[in-house]
């Protein structure tokens, strides 16, 4: 089961101060900065997927490349540019959930041909137009026209990209995709690409689905599948349900859930292989944009805002090397707290005190958190919070190999 990390262009400064909060001034990201593949070991993935619209740039949000990213990207090709060591294999995608809204992919077969083939990809997913839909027993609904539309167009550019890897020679081992609605429909894609000659498929479309559904699914699929077909899920992070996935055929996924979680969930940011704890928020005064607002809003004194968020990172430091105790780094925390959150929002002191209790820090065998400490656990910043993002993706790698795939 090969698992692969979906870039979004995630870097952290090995030189950072964490104590002063500032970045070296001889630091230039592009050359100093490092991936997950070069901050812990073991490598935390088997490879990387790379979207054609984080590249291009027209991806929604955070994470695409700039201009001149992008031409290095395009220069250097796609092992050069995140300096992948041999082991780590790279596949490509068009990056679907990004064109959602419109009536069909921006892309031509033979734009993406040259994208995967240029930049040296491993592998490349045809082009697909996701479907966000499910319906469990197909024989009693029928599908939205628009599913039909864009499962059908997902197929015939599949079929003319797998034409034209074979017109042009591409070196690149090319992955159809299929699109679904449900578990007959996705076992009709699967059998569709098959026919025309592809014998590694990814399954895309499924992210809002529960486990017991892609598993019907993949039952489904079953019917239908050569034996040496491989399955690729795309998006999709379950690790108590990949033994089980493994068994109708998938062979690898891809999912950014874990990195993400450790800054964009509201409790599971801090992995173990038990569970998850709540990283400890200490906001920077002059980088965090509500304190800010309640600063020139008169809510908040600046001056004691910095004095108390001062004290927490010296409360927390301190407790960390055994100068004080978990009472007065809780008191610390809850100053701060009352002044960024005020009286009618919620507390975290209740899940500090429990990751400062446990401390899962210093048993973490990971690299980051045996140099950083407690700054792993400190939600604060994107270099102390992507680091926290690599210490989830170690864990996962610990947890996907502990399984038996059989």
């Amino acid at each position: 089961m090969k698992f692969y990390f979906p870039d979004s262009q995630d870097l952290v400064s090995p030189t950072y101060d964490f104590i002063n909060d500032e970045y070296s001034p001889y630091r230039v990201r592009q050359r100093d900065d490092v991936y997950a593949h070069q901050a812990v070991t073991p490598i935390p993935y088997d490879g990387i997927l790379v979207s054609k619209a984080v590249v291009d740039g027209s991806m929604k949000g955070a994470g695409k490349y700039s201009a001149p990213q992008r031409e290095r990207f395009y220069r250097l090709g796609v092992r050069n540019f995140f300096r992948l060591p041999d082991e780590c294999s790279t596949i490509g995608d068009c990056g679907a959930f990004n064109y959602i809204d419109e009536e069909r992919p921006p892309y031509e077969v033979d734009e993406v041909l040259d994208f995967y083939g240029r930049c040296g990809f491993d592998a490349g997913i045809s082009i697909d137009h996701i479907i966000f839909g499910y319906i469990p027993q197909e024989s009693d609904t029928e599908p939205e026209e628009a599913w039909v539309e864009r499962q059908q167009i997902s197929l015939e550019l599949a079929e003319n990209f797998l034409v034209a890897t074979k017109k042009h020679g591409a070196r690149f081992e090319p992955v159809g995709a299929a699109q679904g609605w449900g578990p007959d429909s996705y076992a009709h894609s699967v059998a569709q690409l098959q026919k025309m000659g592809y014998r590694r498929i990814a399954l895309g479309g499924m992210v809002p689905l529960k486990s017991h559904e892609i598993l019907a699914c993949l039952r489904a699929i079953d019917e239908v599948r050569n034996h040496d077909t491989e399955l690729h899920l795309l998006g999709i992070n379950r690790v108590d349900s990949m033994e089980q996935f493994a068994r109708h055929g998938v062979t690898s996924f891809d999912s950014t859930s874990a990195f993400r979680q450790a800054f964009m969930d509201d409790r599971n940011n801090y992995h173990t292989a038990t569970g998850a704890y709540t990283a400890i928020r200490v906001p920077q005064v002059d980088g965090n944009p509500a304190l800010k607002r309640l600063i020139l809003s008169g809510s908040v004194s600046q001056a004691q805002a910095i004095t108390a968020e001062r004290a927490c990172l010296r409360a927390l430091r301190e407790f960390d090397s055994g100068e004080n105790s978990l009472e007065e780094v809780l008191d610390a925390l809850a100053g701060y707290e009352s002044l960024v959150l005020g009286p009618k929002k919620k507390s975290y002191l209740a899940y500090y005190e429990r990751i400062l209790s446990d401390a899962p820090w210093r048993a973490c065998p990971c690299a980051l958190c045996k140099k950083h400490g407690i700054e792993i656990a400190i939600f604060r910043g994107t270099e102390r919070n992507k680091r926290r993002g690599f210490h989830n993706l170690t864990v996962l790698e610990a947890k996907m190999r502990s399984l038996t795939f059989g």
